[in-house]
């Protein structure tokens, strides 16, 4: 594996993590929401399944499941409604639902623990990632080099781009929160941040394979 190619590798994956799609949407909510130091709790978890993910493409099952339509589209309604249930919650929050981060919360363990398992479960909910992981992979690793560490490598670049990605938006969220104060537009805002989780959900339902 040489330099070339793991800036190549390192590229594309930055390009299709950092371009706009659910995960990166509850990463600037809850830059928002909480700040983006609270945020590295959500980065983590959406971290920590991405590397399931290319695991499993790694390993080979990745080609199953792709093949296996029932598994993919239940993975996808799953996700889908996941993330519509996600829009109806903003949508129902308190309109000063982008000033959390600035009061002191009792429950900053559960808190955490929350932010976690959302981002987790929205990475979990989106199949295409297994088919991308699936797709890539194989065009990076030499079959005349020892595999594991090069799965390594390609595992840990993954791991480093996917947090970097998260928290790109996670600061952008807490950098936006002055201005939606200043416009006094902050109570508008969980309405368009709900919808579109909303039309993310229908969009990811009903996208073809």
């Amino acid at each position: 594996m040489t330099l070339s190619f793991i800036l190549l590798y390192s590229m594309t994956v930055f390009i299709a993590s950092i371009i706009p799609g659910p995960s990166m949407l509850l990463a600037l909510t809850h830059g928002m929401q909480y700040g983006a130091k609270k945020t590295i709790a959500s980065a983590l978890g959406n971290v920590t399944v991405t590397l399931l993910q290319a695991s499993i493409s790694i390993a080979g099952l990745g080609a199953i499941l792709v093949a296996s339509e029932t598994v993919f589209y239940l993975i996808k309604w799953v996700g889908a409604l996941y993330l519509i249930y996600i829009g109806l919650r903003i949508f129902s929050s308190p309109n000063n639902f982008v000033s959390q981060y600035d009061s002191e919360q009792p429950d900053k363990f559960n808190t955490l623990k929350k932010m976690y398992l959302q981002a987790a479960f929205v990475t979990a909910g989106n199949p295409k990632a297994i088919v991308f992981f699936s797709a890539i992979f194989p065009q990076f690793i030499d079959p005349n080099s020892a595999y594991l560490f090069q799965s390594f490598i390609l595992l840990a670049l993954c791991a480093v781009i996917a947090f970097g990605c998260f928290m790109i938006y996670a600061v952008s969220g807490q950098k936006m929160i002055s201005l939606f104060f200043k416009a006094n537009v902050g109570k508008y805002l969980k309405r368009v941040v709900g919808g579109v989780f909303i039309g993310a959900g229908i969009g990811l339902a009903t996208s073809n394979k």
